[in-house]
């Protein structure tokens, strides 16, 4: 693989260590202990408030040079129930300045779904909560203007292990406003970046690389064993427009192989001199983009 022409772009993840970018949300309990003149009084205050932290940090990332921004996917609590849609929607104008901010900022926003998206779920009904969850997702991106495409994109998990036909059918069955959007990444145990790698080009949906799920997955010792890179190339002929292949890393809090994140990035594979866009999911968030400055320098050529 030739390297990219520019440096990679490091992602912030949702929230900063500090207090800068920190959003509200509601427990189920406490909405549903309210009358429904105060639930949506309470929803309606969330979401105003959560629109301008938001944009809050969309400022952030446009002052530290960051240029991807992962939302949290309870941005808007509630706002997969009809309820919840319906006062978000009142919002429309507000969130399409903000979508637009960011397009015009050159900051890529991207949502990952949380662990209930299981679409290769044996249960009828958790594939149908999946769904909606992940309809939700849609929304928001379209709510923000952002495009139909794998540059906004939703990503998610295999789910069920040894169910590859069932995740294949029903990512075909999905609404455009998701497939459109829709990315699978490897994980540590269910799906092996092979077994996902493989999913992806079945469902004709990109895959996103975590380098670290693959080295706890086969056991590596080395974020530099050939399969690393290997899998990136693999990983990048997934996407329609490689230049926005997105990929994620972190390292083993404990030791390398421990599956449980890390404050900061101390390793970094080298092959990731040719990924476009890393998500950076550590602990101490913006702490650990800073700490990668200059990290490409410090890698060859020869090395990657």
């Amino acid at each position: 693989m030739t390297l990219i022409a520019t440096q990679p772009h490091l992602g912030l993840v949702c929230i900063t260590v500090s207090k800068e970018v920190r959003y509200r949300t509601i427990t189920r309990k406490r909405l549903l202990d309210l009358s429904e003149e105060g639930q949506q009084r309470a929803l309606e205050d969330i979401y105003r408030d959560n629109i301008q932290t938001l944009d809050n940090a969309l400022r952030y990332c446009e002052r530290e040079g960051i240029k991807l921004y992962r939302m949290p996917s309870s941005i808007f609590p509630f706002a997969d129930e009809p309820f919840g849609l319906a006062i978000l929607e009142k919002f429309k104008e507000t969130l399409g300045r903000s979508g637009r901010r960011a397009t015009e900022r050159g900051i890529r926003l991207v949502m990952h779904p949380d662990q209930f998206v299981v679409l290769s779920s044996d249960s009828e009904n958790v594939v149908a909560n999946s769904v909606k969850i992940l309809q939700m997702h849609a929304d928001i991106m379209d709510l923000l203007e952002q495009p139909r495409s794998p540059w906004a994109l939703l990503e998610i998990h295999g789910g069920k292990s040894d169910r590859e036909d069932q995740l294949v059918a029903r990512i075909a069955e999905l609404p455009e406003a998701i497939r459109s959007r829709l990315c699978l990444e490897n994980d540590e145990y269910a799906y092996s970046a092979d077994e996902i790698h493989a999913v992806c080009v079945r469902a004709g949906v990109p895959m996103v690389f975590d380098a670290h799920h693959h080295i706890v997955h086969e056991k590596l010792d080395s974020y530099d064993h050939p399969s690393v890179a290997e899998t990136l190339a693999k990983a990048r002929a997934t996407w329609p427009d490689p230049a926005h292949q997105l990929v994620h890393i972190s390292n083993g809090r404990e030791g390398f192989n421990d599956r449980q994140h890390s404050d900061l990035i101390s390793v970094m594979p080298s092959s990731y001199l040719q990924a476009p866009w890393i998500e950076i999911e550590a602990k101490h968030k913006e702490d650990a983009i800073r700490g990668l400055h200059g990290w490409c320098e410090k890698v060859t050529p020869a090395a990657a």
